[in-house]
């Protein structure tokens, strides 16, 4: 990959809820990358009403990323499982580790309304997939599975921040498992990592839309957040053995904002 490399992750493009009304509000994240990843849930795959806006937006933003000279990498999400590849990325000889994260979970979005009432199906999934417990590329195709089999029967009503909030809350059960997996995200990526890339000493991860660093016993948990309503986003950069996250300022235009983490790595 052409560095820098830069990491986005869940543009959501034509999702109701998304920040993003058009491509070119990227354009000052993706200026000077040589490479941007975008890790996981770029465009509504799944989503029938929201699809064809997401197909439109994701066209722009190829034409975007040719016009800058940076090569885009797709990784894929819970919202866009079908991107091809295994799911993940390794730098630094793989002490950095990028994946969405829906693979973090047994169920991937066990707070979505679908895990409640098809969590038979999920189970099934696993025992068709037995591999997925010590192998990551098996571990990711299953992740693919869940995510279709969790296909969303239906989608939020608008992207005003009481809508979306009426929409956690209903039924109770949902907003308790997201501040239950709001507050867990960070040690169980850090698991995630141990257990499928042992070598890896930081991760970047989204999908959980609350952005941070978590540092514990374990690997590093750089989460990017998301680019919908209310939650912000960051950025990740790796370049010259340099990894690098902080905040994009919302704008507009979006901004690389401020640097919150910096780290040196060094392949062996």
């Amino acid at each position: 990959m052409k560095e820098p490399v830069r990491i986005l992750s869940d543009l959501h493009l034509g999702h109701a809820a998304s920040t993003i009304r058009d491509a070119e509000e990227l354009r000052p994240l993706i200026a000077g990358a040589g490479t941007v990843v975008f890790n996981g849930d770029t465009w509504q795959e799944l989503a029938s009403a929201f699809r064809p806006k997401s197909e439109r937006l994701l066209a722009d933003l190829k034409d975007l990323c040719a016009e800058l000279g940076a090569e885009p990498v797709f990784l894929s999400g819970n919202h866009d499982p079908g991107w091809p590849g295994a799911g993940w990325l390794e730098i630094a000889g793989g002490k950095v580790v990028v994946t969405h994260g829906d693979a973090v979970l047994w169920s991937g979005s066990p707070w979505s309304r679908e895990a409640f009432s098809r969590g038979a199906e999920v189970r099934r999934l696993w025992e068709e997939h037995r591999g997925a417990e010590d192998d990551a590329g098996e571990r990711l195709r299953l992740a693919r599975e869940v995510a279709r089999t969790l296909k969303a029967a239906s989608v939020p009503k608008g992207r005003s921040l009481f809508r979306r909030v009426i929409d956690a809350i209903s039924p109770p059960r949902r907003a308790w498992e997201i501040l239950a997996i709001w507050f867990r995200h960070g040690s169980v990526s850090a698991e995630f990592a141990r257990r499928y890339f042992p070598q890896a000493e930081l991760i970047v991860v989204g999908h959980f839309h609350w952005p941070g660093i978590w540092r514990g016993d374990g690997p590093v948990v750089i989460n990017t957040g998301a680019f919908v309503n209310p939650h912000p986003a960051w950025w990740v950069e790796w370049h010259d053995g340099w990894l690098r996250c902080g905040r994009v300022v919302a704008g507009p235009p979006r901004q690389l904002g401020e640097v919150t983490g910096v780290w040196r790595f060094s392949p062996d």
